[in-house]
């Protein structure tokens, strides 16, 4: 596995440190005043597995090792008691995650969702959306005439994952709208 030097440190790397995968987020390379001082790069860092940010410097000489990280794609099966299962679409093996693992990205879940899987050593450690799902509304109110003369141009629906967004007064129910993982917003109709 090839090393990476502290020198070469940049945005977005992966690297290990502690035997814990970690993504660089910035860097900053402090030369030295003195005379035989050596080069430290001081970075921050965000780990991989629990998201916890932190800063550590390092001297320019100091090597690490890339992290056995893979990014797969994984439909979403089903959801039950014991968790949300998923299944990777290159070898068909099956995994759980529970639901506090998941957290509020399950309201973006419907059965046969794609999306893709982070692996660390082969086991899968977090979930990855895409930017926009498909969603049905299933319940809303009806847009009232006179109801834009307000400013509030939009109102509430559910969708078929029990998700509550707000959508412009032309949507009904059983429509299919595009809803932004990242804010909750929706995007238009499918």
């Amino acid at each position: 596995m090839a090393m990476i030097g502290a020198n070469e440190l940049k945005r977005k790397l992966l690297i290990e440190v502690g035997g814990q995968p970690y993504v660089v987020l910035e860097v900053f390379f402090a030369s030295p005043t003195a005379r035989g001082a050596a080069t430290m790069v001081r970075t921050r860092l965000r780990h991989l597995l629990t998201g916890a940010a932190m800063e550590k410097s390092f001297k320019a000489t100091e090597k690490f090792e890339e992290p056995d990280v893979e990014f797969a794609p994984a439909s979403f099966l089903y959801s039950d008691a014991e968790g949300c299962h998923f299944m990777d679409e290159k070898s068909y093996e099956q995994f759980v995650f529970s639901i506090e693992e998941v957290g509020s990205d399950r309201s973006y879940l419907k059965e046969g969702c794609s999306l893709q899987v982070l692996k660390y050593n082969g086991a899968a450690v977090s979930l990855q959306l895409p930017q926009y799902v498909e969603l049905a509304v299933v319940s809303t109110e009806i847009g009232a005439r006179g109801d834009t003369a307000a400013g509030g141009a939009s109102k509430q629906a559910t969708v078929e994952t029990g998700l509550v967004v707000r959508v412009p007064l032309f949507i009904k129910e059983g429509e299919v709208i595009r809803v932004n993982t990242q804010t909750g917003e929706v995007a238009g109709r499918a």
